[in-house]
Parts: structure tokens; C-alpha cells; sequence
């Protein structure tokens, strides 16, 4: 177990935590919270052993295998497949060894040991390590052509998710992961979810990811006013217990009350004028239990709200006909791109990495012309635009302070001072150059500027990354609260099930309703890479037939697109749903699972064609091969057999 007995520690004289004292044991999936600067990350560098206790004592066993994500990545020339593999780190020295053997394989010495290091390989899955790192590299978004790219041609978002992949390669005992998601797009994060779920080690997990913290935990370390404390249960329960907490105070008990009062008549308010479609019928169950969620964060250090404002057109902006790009001679992106954002749209883009989120949120902005077609905006549109990229807008060398007065110059400097007071800038931070700040202060800055111009339309792309859980709270319930359009992408699932009345589906170069909720589309997805991987058996099955040309292209699951009416779903479709659910769940992973066993009997069979097998004089690694070629084939039909049986059903269930 990890053991922690009056530990203290600090980070640059500055003391973060004293006098914790507590257990961890094997196999527990912790989320590591607090508030941005707590010590979560100095933590985790205790573990590593590059930190050290001011006092106290931080034990962990000595022989447990641990993994982390690296924070920077080397422009290597190696392959992206071969640094993900060199995450473990025994399997690497056994290829070593095997090849410093094999040189010498007249040596006596050298035949038997290299029977013992193909038994070790065989014991530790190593004939299956390439299939397994391609399968982590595919969930995590690469495609099958990066495996032989190398690892310098990726830009700095693309290779912290090599590291990623390369820490869940090795067969640990205790990951360290501190903010994984930051560089995920929703489906890489759900699949790194299911991942982890499976995950037979001891698992550290910081996130600010709400969501992904009460999938993946059984307890939480919350680190708060220079102390830990343990609670059993996920992120969610946590949060209970803190509000209970808080409620002793009479103060803020007093404080809660006001604030479930007003979040109530929102709610009232809401439902009153929401349609039947399934995504509103999500959300209002999320306002339901924003109560219980805003109790925990009475306390917070942010409170701001969006001002009124001045004025709305309907529509705000109207896009007919248009055709997308940056090059007018590629193919676009989007083509014959039609819709309407209204005074009341509160639209989520869901899509996968590279379908064009990005793309169409800049075509919003009016930052990306269409080549043809109308882009119209409503004579009092004021937009209001988040992207990351905004944060390069930032003047360095200016305070938040001196950032305010150049938007409003005329504007008192005690009001301005109080408005920046609302996201957490205050004391000596107010007047501080915002070149020193960190990601989330610089986030915040470029949101505080954003909210005070007043938008009528709000864009938001990704507007969480780097933001802690409170900033997160806080600003759920700002936009919560907005009379102004909005249409948002974030990776955050609880922002966008609080704030979004419907989604939109990008992909395959269409923007298109999504009839369903987030789990819906979790559906979806399982549904597109399970039509993936059937295309690519039926393309390998015709190549080892012979036969020429390319293999059909599988039908990839599209959104329903009916007349709103329509999508209002009965009873019994929603049933249907629930039962196709775990069926799309197991399909997904004995896809998964295929995918690795004929890739390692494509190995064995490599293997077991080589004379120099038959003539060693070590009978025993044939026998294992030979042995465990056998287990396969019988696996593998097995399992194909249940593959068919699974889409049987499904498409029974369709009918």
C-alpha cells in the first residue's frame, strides 16, 4: 500500500500540505482535487521520487512498477509504434537480450537462453505488445498510417499523446496521471475511460474532468487549506460529503439556501418552455441535480455572471449553401452547409477529432469566409468568441487590471477591480504583468474579457482546458443563466448536458441533428469504429483471398435526422435502447480483442515458419508455440462466432 504519516510538503518555500496522514491500497483508483496551486502536481512528484518530504514520511512498496506521462517528447526520428512500445521497458531489454543471443546462437549457453527469454516473452503477452500498442495508439486517435511515422513529425498535442499511450503501455503497478484529458477529444476520452476502468493497478488520477473523475474512481484525495482528506466513493460523493460539511457553517448554509432558491425558479423556468426532445428531457435531469452540485461550491472563489445584452436580431447569423475550406482547389470541408442560430440556440458539437468543429466554429466568427455561399449576420449580432488561440491575444507585459481599463476606459477602476475580484484575480495578482500567469489564470483573463463585451452569440471552443473544477462550476452555471445564443464544443460532458438544449453531429462534411443524448453518442461511436474494424476484416480477408481491389467500404452509423416530433422517443424505443447498449458495449471490446489475437497469431505464424525453430535441439519453445497457436485459432472463432450472434440480435432489435 502507499502510506503517508504526517507528511508535509512545499514547492518553493511555499508550504502546500502538512500533517496528512493516511492509506492507500493496491488496486484503488484515486482522484487527486484542489484548487489550482494546492500541491496535486508536487504529489505525484513525491511519488516519482523527484520531489522530497519537508517532513514526515511517503512509502510505497519497492517492487511496484511505476508508470506517468512524460511532459515533454524528444523530436525523435523513431516510429510512433516503436516509442509507444518502448513504454515496456522489460519487453524491450528481452528483444535485446534475444538479439545478443541469437548472434551467438552456435554457443550452447546462448540456445538456452534464448529458450528462457521466448518462455518470459510468452509469459508477459509479448508476441501480442505491437498489437496492443496500435489498438492504445487507435483509441487514443491516431490512425493506422502514424504507427510508421516518426515521432517528430506530430505537433505538441499529438505527442502528448504518444506519452500517454506509452505510459499505458507499461505493465505497472501504480499510473500516475495528472490531467490526461487535456489534449483528448470526447471520444478519445471515452475510450480512455473504459481503459482505465480496466485497469488491474493502482491508479493517481488528477482531472478537472467532473465526468470522467465518477466513472473511473472509488475514492478521492481532496487536497483543501493545506490538508488531505480521503473520501470513499467517487467524485460525486465527494461532493456530498462537502456539502454537508459546509452546511454547519452557518453562514454559508444560509448562502446555499439563497443559491437553491435561485437556481429553482431558473429550473421552473427552463422546463416550462423545453420541448420533449430527449437532449432537453437530459438536461432538465441535470438541472435537477445542480442543487445538490452547487451546494459543494458555496465557497467558491468565483462569481460572475454574463451581463444582459443590449440588444438581439432573429436570426442572429443564417449560414445557406456554403462550402467550407482553406484551399480552393481541395476538396471543403463542408458543402452546402445550411442552418439558423436564433436568440435561444444552445447548440454542443459532438464529432470526432478532425470532422471540423474547429473548422465551423471559425466560420461562426467570421474568421473563415465561405468559398461560396452565404454567411449573414443579424443586424445586431455581438459575438462573443472563446478559442484557445485567443490566449496569444493576451498582451504579456499588461495586468488583467490594465487589460480592463483598455476595454473600458471611462469605466471606474474600483468597479473594474471588483468585476476581475468575481474570477479569482485579486491582491498584488490584479496589477501582475499576465505573461507570468499560468494556462488556467490566462484562460480565466481571456473569459473575463470575453463576458464584459456583452455578446448576444457566445462560440466556445473548449472553453474548460486548464480551468479547475470550481472556475468549471462557476461558469456552467453562468451560461446556465445567459439570455445570449450559444454553441459550444468541450470535451467537458457535464458542461455540455447543463447548458446545451440540442446537439449537433459533425461528420462525414455534414452538420446534422443528433437525435439522442451523451450516451447516445457514446453509442454512436462504438457503433463507427465497430463499422471501422469490420471494414478493414473484410479488406484483410480479401487481400489474403487474392482477390484485387479495394474492399467495400462499411456503412459508418449515421444520426437520425427526423422532424422534431419525431425524435420524441416512446417508451418502448428507449427500452430497445437500453438493451442494444451492452450489446454495442461487447461488440466493441470482442472487436477490440480480435484485433489482437489475429495479430499475434500473424506473429506465431511468422515465427513458426523459421527451420531454425525445427533444427534447436530445445524442444519446449516449439511446443509453446505450437500450443498457444492452437489457443488462439479456438479463441478467435469463438469469438467471431459470438461477433455474428451480437449483430444478429441487433439487427433483430432494429426490426
Amino acid at each position: 500500500m502507499i502510506l503517508l504519516r504526517d507528511l508535509g510538503f512545499s514547492r518553493n518555500g511555499e508550504a502546500l500540505v502538512t500533517g496528512a496522514s493516511l492509506q492507500l491500497h493496491p488496486g484503488w483508483k484515486v482522484g487527486l482535487t484542489g484548487a489550482n496551486g494546492c500541491g496535486k502536481s508536487s504529489f505525484l512528484g513525491l511519488l516519482r521520487g523527484e520531489l522530497h518530504a519537508d517532513r514526515g514520511d511517503l512509502e510505497r512498496p519497492n517492487g511496484w512498477v511505476l508508470a506517468h506521462v512524460a511532459q515533454e517528447t524528444p523530436a525523435l526520428p523513431d516510429a510512433a509504434l516503436d516509442f509507444v512500445l518502448d513504454g515496456d521497458v522489460e519487453l524491450r531489454q528481452i528483444e535485446r537480450d534475444l538479439a545478443a543471443a541469437e548472434a551467438h546462437h552456435d554457443d550452447h549457453h546462448a540456445g538456452e537462453q534464448i529458450g528462457l527469454l521466448h518462455s518470459r516473452l510468452s509469459e508477459i503477452d509479448g508476441y501480442a505488445a505491437p498489437a496492443r500498442a496500435a489498438a492504445l495508439m487507435h483509441g487514443l486517435g491516431f490512425a493506422d498510417a502514424d504507427s510508421a511515422r516518426p515521432v517528430a513529425e506530430f505537433s505538441g498535442g499529438w505527442r502528448v499523446r504518444l506519452n500517454l499511450a506509452r505510459a499505458l503501455m507499461c505493465r505497472s503497478d501504480l499510473l500516475l496521471l495528472d490531467e490526461p484529458t487535456n489534449h483528448l477529444d470526447l471520444d478519445a476520452i471515452i475510450w480512455l475511460e473504459e481503459w482505465l476502468k480496466g485497469y488491474p493497478g493502482t491508479l493517481i488520477l488528477i482531472s478537472h474532468d467532473r465526468d470522467f473523475l465518477d466513472v473511473i474512481t472509488s475514492h478521492i484525495l481532496a487536497i483543501e487549506a493545506g490538508k488531505m482528506q480521503l473520501f470513499t466513493g467517487n467524485y460525486s460523493a465527494c461532493e456530498r460529503a462537502r456539502a454537508e460539511r459546509l452546511a454547519n457553517d452557518l453562514a454559508l448554509a444560509a448562502k446555499q439556501r439563497r443559491e437553491a432558491a435561485h437556481l429553482q425558479s431558473y429550473i421552473d423556468r427552463f422546463r416550462a418552455k423545453a420541448s420533449k426532445a430527449r437532449q432537453a428531457q437530459s438536461r432538465i435531469k441535470m438541472l435537477a441535480r445542480m442543487g445538490e452540485i452547487a451546494a459543494a461550491h458555496v465557497d467558491t472563489p468565483f462569481s460572475f455572471s454574463f451581463p444582459e445584452p443590449a440588444a438581439f436580431s432573429d436570426p442572429l447569423l443564417l449560414v445557406d449553401s456554403a462550402r467550407v475550406g482553406y484551399d480552393a482547389a481541395a476538396a471543403p470541408i463542408f458543402d452546402k452547409l445550411t442552418f439558423t442560430l436564433r436568440p435561444d440556440s444552445r447548440v454542443g458539437l459532438l464529432g470526432r477529432n478532425g470532422a471540423g468543429k474547429s473548422t465551423l466554429m471559425k466560420l461562426l466568427a467570421g474568421e473563415l469566409r465561405p468559398q461560396a455561399g452565404v454567411r449573414e449576420e443579424g443586424r445586431n449580432l455581438k459575438l462573443g468568441y472563446f478559442a484557445q488561440h485567443q490566449l496569444e491575444q493576451l498582451r504579456p507585459a499588461e495586468s488583467p487590471l490594465w487589460h480592463m481599463i483598455k476595454l473600458e476606459p471611462r469605466t471606474r477602476e474600483q468597479d473594474l477591480r471588483g468585476y476581475l475580484g468575481g474570477f479569482d484575480f485579486r491582491g498584488n495578482m490584479v496589477d501582475a504583468p499576465c505573461g507570468r500567469f499560468s494556462g488556467g489564470e490566462k484562460s480565466r483573463l481571456a473569459l473575463a474579457l470575453m463576458i464584459r463585451t456583452a455578446p448576444n452569440l457566445l462560440l466556445l471552443d473548449e472553453p474548460t482546458n486548464h480551468l479547475d473544477l470550481e472556475m468549471r462550476e462557476a461558469l456552467t452555471i453562468a451560461l446556465q443563466e445567459t439570455e445570449a445564443g450559444m454553441v459550444l464544443v468541450s470535451h467537458d460532458r457535464h458542461l455540455l448536458r447543463a447548458t446545451c438544449d440540442e446537439l449537433w453531429l459533425v461528420a462525414n462534411g455534414k452538420v446534422t441533428p443528433f437525435d439522442g443524448d451523451l450516451d447516445d453518442y457514446a453509442d454512436w461511436l462504438n457503433q463507427s469504429r465497430a463499422a471501422e474494424k469490420s471494414a478493414e476484416r473484410e479488406k484483410s480477408q480479401r487481400c489474403r483471398n487474392g482477390e484485387a481491389g479495394d474492399a467495400r467500404k462499411a456503412p459508418v452509423p449515421k444520426p437520425a435526422t427526423e422532424s422534431a416530433p419525431a425524435r420524441s422517443a416512446s417508451p418502448d424505443s428507449r427500452s430497445a435502447g437500453g438493451q442494444r447498449r451492452p450489446l454495442l458495449k461487447e461488440s466493441g471490446k470482442l472487436e477490440q480483442q480480435l484485433a489482437i489475437w489475429q495479430d499475434e497469431l500473424k506473429l506465431l505464424e511468422t515465427r513458426l515458419a523459421d527451420q531454425a525453430l525445427y533444427a534447436s535441439a530445445d524442444s519446449r519453445l516449439l511446443d509453446e508455440l505450437s500450443l498457444r497457436q492452437g489457443q488462439l485459432a479456438q479463441n478467435i472463432e469463438a469469438a467471431e462466432s459470438r461477433w455474428l450472434a451480437i449483430h444478429e440480435l441487433l439487427e433483430g432489435s432494429r426490426e
